[in-house]
């Protein structure tokens, strides 16, 4: 694809062999949040329904339901309401970028004609992106670099109840 002399980048996603027919797939590229963050978050939606996965996004928003942290947990002190985990954090910054991604999947949903009260998440990811070089002032007139890491977030929602999509799950596991 090209826009004036510049060609943009043509993003894939990491699932593959989806059916177009039960799926809606959105992603958003170089989102400035945290990786870890991004990642616990992804695995706490997976596998939830449209309207429960936005429902627990906005609760963690408002700091009211903690994410459970599984692999990024050292350090990470107990949190009121978890179940199955011992560690969580509220992480509102990322929960708020993964929200917009989960809105832009339902509305690619409506515009196939998909069923909304029916979808599911079945698949989200987060991945570390590309990797922003700043500088930190420091004495004598020295200065030490610090990295940014930006985040790509993928979400696909798939409709409930269809044996197209059960098929695929099947195949895809």
């Amino acid at each position: 694809m090209e826009v004036g002399d510049r060609l943009l980048p043509k993003w894939g996603y990491s699932i593959v062999g989806l059916d177009p027919d039960v799926t809606a797939k959105a992603s958003g590229r170089e989102l400035r949040i945290s990786p870890k963050h991004a990642r616990e978050v992804c695995v706490a939606i997976k596998g939830m329904k449209l309207d429960q996965a936005r429902e627990f996004l906005e609760q963690v928003i408002n700091k009211k339901k903690p994410v459970p942290f599984k692999r990024f947990n050292k350090k990470v002190p107990h949190r009121r309401g978890l179940q199955k985990a011992a560690a969580g954090r509220y992480p509102v910054k990322a929960a708020k970028k993964i929200l917009e991604v989960l809105e832009s999947a339902e509305a690619n949903a409506t515009y196939k004609g998909l069923d909304t009260e029916n979808l599911k998440v079945i698949h989200a990811a987060a991945y570390p992106g590309m990797k922003i070089k700043r500088y930190i002032p420091r004495a004598m007139g020295r200065a030490t670099p610090r990295f940014e890491t930006l985040c790509h977030v993928e979400i696909v929602l798939g409709q409930v109840g269809g044996t197209k999509l059960n098929c695929l799950l099947s195949s895809i596991s």
